[in-house]
């Protein structure tokens, strides 16, 4: 924790010789100015209780009614379109992890908007080889961003991945359910006495079918956490047709 801070401290020294600039507009002073914050459109009520997405003419909409997420719900701020689309894109693989933080933000905003309550926030992992790949979890950026945010606490331990799914892209909702059957474990070092009657929320940064929240919540719920919800920074209005999808 004191390394975070004096790194912030730099860094925050570093902005005022060196402004930044936007990641979206490309204006100087901010990593994210506040007009391309303040241009991201919200979701507006109603919203299914469940799945979080707009459109729901009572609790639920016709999907969740049909065929509900095996999780306690799902939030976002928005859909996946500009200005989030690109810092999405910006963050997870362009390197630009200094996104993490107006991002986070942006999570703890919806936290608070939607009422959430947890006891520990957790990002959605990495399989090893794909973060050795990539060099850093985006998820777990955000995470750390918005838990410290929202001053709760973080674990980025309590559930590992234990083999890596094929590309997900070309899968329809379901076959994305069944790649990711068991792809997640609780640490061995947390058992169910610590996670019972726990409210956690899983933080990653792009939620199209739920399959990979579902995942994550499966081994959470049989160690007894009493809910968990999935909070991330955009949902596909779309979904995910019979035969092809973003994610």
């Amino acid at each position: 924790m004191p390394g975070n801070i004096i790194q912030r401290s730099y860094q925050q020294l570093l902005d005022i010789l060196f402004p930044p600039q936007c990641a979206q507009c490309k204006v100087s002073g901010a990593i994210l100015c506040p007009r391309c914050i303040a241009s991201i459109s919200w979701f507006t009520p109603p919203l299914c209780h469940i799945c979080g997405l707009p459109g729901a003419g009572t609790t639920l909409c016709a999907r969740c009614q049909h065929q509900p997420l095996q999780l306690s719900g799902v939030r976002a701020p928005g859909s996946y379109q500009e200005p989030l689309r690109s810092c999405i894109r910006a963050l997870k693989y362009q390197g630009n992890r200094r996104l993490s933080e107006p991002l986070g933000q942006l999570l703890a905003q919806a936290y608070h908007k939607y009422a959430m309550r947890a006891d520990l926030v957790i990002p959605v992992p990495l399989h090893q080889e794909k973060l050795q790949q990539r060099g850093y979890n985006q998820s777990q950026l955000l995470a750390e961003s918005c838990a410290r945010q929202l001053q709760l606490p973080l674990s980025t331990t309590l559930i590992h991945r234990i083999h890596s799914a094929p590309a997900q892209v070309t899968l329809t909702a379901q076959q994305r359910r069944k790649n990711l059957q068991g792809a997640f474990r609780c640490t061995q070092n947390h058992t169910t006495q610590s996670l019972l009657n726990r409210r956690i929320l899983i933080i990653d940064d792009v939620c199209t079918t739920g399959a990979t929240l579902e995942a994550c919540a499966a081994p959470l719920f049989a160690a007894g956490a009493r809910a968990v919800w999935g909070l991330v920074l955009a949902r596909p209005l779309s979904g995910v047709p019979t035969s092809t999808g973003k994610r």
